[in-house]
């Protein structure tokens, strides 16, 4: 079954210059990336990413970590790959959550770490089951930012649309 699933590379991973051992190691689920971006984070981003960790005691940290703060690095990677079971393999590959639950050989065994405030900086976010990659790809990524149509769209009219462009 062909399925999309959302990769975010995360600030640690970019600043520690894991973008292209990670990519590698995505590779080998011979599956399609059909968007790529770099993504400055927003709170709002951030917070909407992770709305379903809203009660935990470590939200305001893991909002800090997705945005860069803690990192000097405000950006992720942001990816949608696709094909036949694509949720599965990527997250087979990126390893447990808690890097250090992960298998060595997984890129957040690899790769990943708890800090002393216990954060877990694992590198690499991957949806968790079919309806979370639709909703975060909705949220990352703008149906013209993907080349595959994976959801319906609409096409809307806006009056006062204003929009920055190159000068």
């Amino acid at each position: 079954m062909d399925q999309a699933v959302l990769i975010l590379i995360k600030p640690d991973g970019l600043k520690k210059s894991l973008t292209g051992n990670i990519l590698t190691r995505l590779s080998e689920t011979k599956l399609e990336i059909v968007a790529a971006k770099m993504v400055r984070v927003s709170k709002e981003l951030a917070e909407d990413h992770y709305r379903h960790l809203k009660d935990k005691p470590f939200f305001d940290e893991i909002i800090k970590y997705l945005r860069g703060e803690l990192h000097d690095r405000k950006k992720v990677m942001a990816l949608v790959y696709w094909g036949n079971d694509a949720i599965k393999k990527c997250r087979d590959l990126a390893g447990s959550t808690n890097p250090e639950e992960a298998e060595s050989t997984s890129i957040r065994g690899s790769y990943g770490r708890i800090t002393t405030g216990g954060v877990y900086e694992n590198v690499i976010h991957v949806s968790s089951n079919d309806s979370e990659a639709e909703r975060e790809i909705k949220l990352w990524f703008s149906p013209d930012e993907i080349i595959v149509d994976l959801y319906a769209t609409k096409n809307i009219v806006q009056k006062e649309f204003k929009n920055r462009v190159w000068a």
